[in-house]
């Protein structure tokens, strides 16, 4: 069974960047493709970022093209989320998941982890 810890969430002002770390137990993590989710108070959970298995696809919400970049390493067992030029519509709990593909759907989803809360200020 895969587990998934987030880190790297925090305050941060409007324009500034943080990076997110998904931490994965268990020796299939190269198994799954990953994807980043946000959910803001009041509303859904909203896919941001996939990443497939080997590093090689990857897709993203409209909103964060061009801002936030996912990557992985297999050999650490962590998924990333870089992401750049914050504001405060990006204020979120962050989550991340695995997947057997690549998918914005996010009942394809299964594992999350516990969020990491990232709020950006004006």
């Amino acid at each position: 069974q895969v587990q998934l810890v987030e880190s790297g969430g925090g305050l941060v002002q409007a324009g500034g960047s943080l990076r997110l770390s998904c931490a994965a137990s268990g020796r299939t993590f190269s198994n799954y493709a990953m994807g980043w989710f946000c959910q803001a108070p009041g509303k859904e959970r909203e896919f941001v970022a996939t990443i497939n298995q080997n590093g090689g696809y990857t897709t993203y919400t409209d909103s964060v093209k061009g801002r936030f970049t996912i990557s992985r390493a297999n050999a650490k067992l962590t998924v990333y989320l870089q992401m750049n030029s914050l504001n405060p519509e990006d204020t979120a709990v962050y989550y991340c998941a695995k997947s057997t593909i690549a998918t914005t759907n996010p009942s394809r989803y299964n594992s999350w982890g516990q969020g990491t809360q990232v709020t950006v200020s004006s």
